[in-house]
């Protein structure tokens, strides 16, 4: 692995690739944008163009470069094709997938390639699988003993046009955690009630897992996993006329909050841990920053196909983040929810 090299941004023209190649800059790293179409990539940093389907335009774009983040949905089209491109060009791989399957693909598909070359692969590093795997890192002690819920409110979800278009491509059947492994998820959804902080307060929940369930299953082991989604947020990106995310800020972020709430259970015992903020779309962006700036660094020395609270000390990894991307909390003795 070069760890000189860029970072090179896959699907840098779209809503969240944006928002990463804006992190990179901002920490003085230098990135390139890649993606099908030179017109669509920022102006601002140098531009490279690959096509999904051509291994080798992939292979070049990527060459030089330290780390590829792939930010270019659907993941269940896109991961295998850039993650083995990057692979091949010798640079370690991260993307922000929320599908359960590629970020299962990736495990199952890339760990050997990855360790013969000496680079680490790191699906679902984003909001969705990368955030709830740091948190609950953090809190099982136990992992057979371990059981996990992870809650999510969003006062709003404006999807954007690869969100749309990943929910229709995505008709994977869902899985969950139970008896210490992964179960298709029983249909109907399981629905029950959270109570958040402010603003969101009590939300009716639907239960809606995404790659969180693998990317903590892969390395925790936990004995039972649920992850629940607020309702309306459901409703919202299942409504053909939700408006897409838009600039509210000097960083384009949307006005969107969210807060995420990690709760395990190992017998008597709760722990619980929070994270608050703005825009799952932008606070994708130094997740996935971090991890390829702590890749790139002489000191890590991780091979294979592994999650984001399995490559990094999660302690570390979260204070570099908070306050300024999030707002956390812990609670060692909690009320369960």
């Amino acid at each position: 692995m070069n760890r000189n090299g860029s970072i090179a941004v896959y699907g840098a023209g779209g809503h969240t690739g944006r928002f990463v190649v804006q992190e990179a800059r901002r920490r003085g790293l230098p990135v390139i944008a890649v993606g099908r179409d030179a017109a669509s990539l920022p102006v601002e940093v140098e531009r490279r163009t690959a096509a999904i389907d051509d291994a080798a335009a992939l292979q070049r774009a990527f060459a030089g470069c330290s780390v590829v983040i792939n930010c270019a949905g659907p993941f269940l089209d896109t991961a295998l094709p850039v993650a083995r491109a990057a692979i091949r060009a010798g640079c370690g791989y991260i993307d922000v997938t929320a599908e359960q399957a590629s970020a299962l693909a990736c495990f199952d598909e890339l760990d050997a390639a990855a360790r013969a070359a000496g680079v680490a692969v790191i699906p679902a590093a984003g909001f969705y699988g990368g955030l709830a795997d740091l948190l609950a890192s953090t809190l099982v002690r136990d992992a057979a003993a371990a059981d996990v819920t992870v809650a999510v409110a969003l006062d709003h979800w404006w999807p954007t046009a690869g969100t749309r278009k990943t929910g229709e491509r995505n008709q994977v059947p869902r899985q969950v955690i139970e008896d210490g492994r992964l179960i298709t998820m029983p249909l109907p959804a399981r629905r029950s009630e959270w109570t958040f902080d402010a603003p969101h307060g009590v939300q009716q929940m639907v239960e809606l897992p995404f790659s969180e369930v693998i990317t903590i299953g892969r390395h925790l082991r936990v004995r039972a996993l649920r992850s629940l989604l607020a309702s309306s947020s459901l409703e919202e990106i299942r409504d053909v006329s939700t408006p897409a995310p838009l600039a509210s800020d000097e960083q384009g972020r949307s006005a969107q909050r969210f807060e995420m709430v990690v709760q395990v259970r190992e017998g008597a015992h709760v722990r619980r841990a929070a994270a608050r903020g703005r825009d799952i779309y932008a606070v994708s962006a130094p997740l996935v920053i971090e991890a390829a700036e702590r890749m790139r660094q002489s000191s890590f020395d991780r091979m294979g196909a592994m999650a984001l609270g399995e490559a990094f000390d999660v302690a570390g990894f979260l204070h570099a983040l908070a306050p300024e991307h999030l707002e956390l909390q812990f609670v060692e003795n909690a009320a369960a929810a």
